[in-house]
């Protein structure tokens, strides 16, 4: 009986000012300090990002981001360009090790992760490395397939962003056990994934993506023709949820292609009634949804059409 092959080990790089391009670090080794407050408390932001035939996709975007988050948390990050030369070193060894032919390859993937914590107790600065690995099976296939989906209550309602800042809805944090724990429900159920819902009823997000949903209105164009008016919604960013980098370059890129962008508020019948729903996220991508709480969203030919046209258009997004 053959043995799976292992997974390739990952590439760790460490911002370090006694090392211009990152220190280069044993990921097979011990690295984090046990009393490192992100293994204790949580306490950190990080970002994930998409590598694509060694070119970070939407470098910019995440770098912004984890610049907000860490403001949101108080904690004073590296400037952006020591993060830049960490993430090309990462990349640049990954692929010198793992990837064939990375001199000429231009459809394999990695992913890449920029992670901040606290650091130790009693410390004046972070902790902050990169980290660079192979992506998990499950995202492509879902990609492809789609997934199953159950909508679940968060707990809280969709004003409380605003009225208790000190929850940090609107930051990336390492505080990812409530986003698991839903995940692991989902697949007790059979399900492969989540949206959240708020105590007021208002769709949120994945626990790893944003919700889009796809509306195609068809009217008279005035001379015997039809004309389709395309419109691509979002929940509202003031409901409590994260900013998404991917769903931000694609609203950019479909209202270039003509398509009509909304931002909810949005509530369940409004997923039911879509003619196209998928998470996306940086790593993932575009993931159509099949079923919401069992019923089908759409039918399998309009979701292969849509989700075919915008992953063209993703495409084109640097």
């Amino acid at each position: 009986m053959t043995s799976p092959a292992a997974a390739p080990v990952p590439v760790l790089v460490f911002l370090d000012p006694a090392f211009h391009d990152g220190r280069l670090a044993d990921a097979t080794k011990p690295q984090l300090m046990a009393t490192d407050q992100g293994a204790t408390r949580g306490d950190g932001v990080f970002e994930s990002l998409l590598a694509v035939g060694g070119s970070p996709r939407k470098l910019q975007a995440h770098l912004n981001r984890l610049a907000g988050s860490a403001r949101l948390l108080e904690l004073d990050i590296p400037a952006e360009e020591a993060w830049r030369r960490a993430i090309t070193t990462a990349v640049s060894e990954y692929r010198r090790g793992h990837v064939p032919g990375a001199a000429t390859s231009d459809d394999d993937e990695l992913v890449v992760k920029l992670l901040v914590t606290r650091g130790v107790e009693g410390a004046a600065t972070p902790t902050c490395w990169v980290q660079a690995s192979a992506p998990g099976p499950a995202g492509r296939r879902q990609r492809e397939t789609g997934v199953d989906v159950i909508l679940l209550d968060r707990g809280y309602d969709s004003e409380v962003g605003e009225r208790a800042p000190w929850l940090l809805m609107g930051a990336k944090t390492l505080s990812y056990a409530v986003n698991m724990a839903a995940l692991r429900y989902a697949h007790a159920q059979g399900a492969d994934d989540v949206i959240f819902t708020s105590a007021d009823g208002r769709v949120l997000e994945g626990p790893t993506s944003t919700v889009l949903l796809a509306h195609l209105e068809t009217s008279d164009d005035g001379s015997g023709g039809v004309r389709t008016v395309r419109r691509l919604i979002t929940p509202q960013l003031d409901s409590g949820i994260l900013p998404g980098t991917s769903q931000g370059a694609l609203f950019a890129a479909a209202k270039a292609a003509g398509w009509e962008l909304g931002y909810g508020p949005l509530e369940p019948r409004d997923l039911y009634d879509a003619d196209a729903v998928w998470l996306i996220s940086s790593i993932r991508l575009l993931a159509p949804v099949n079923h919401i709480d069992g019923k089908e969203i759409g039918t399998p030919e309009l979701r292969r059409q849509l989700t075919a046209e915008l992953n063209a258009l993703y495409a084109t997004i640097e």
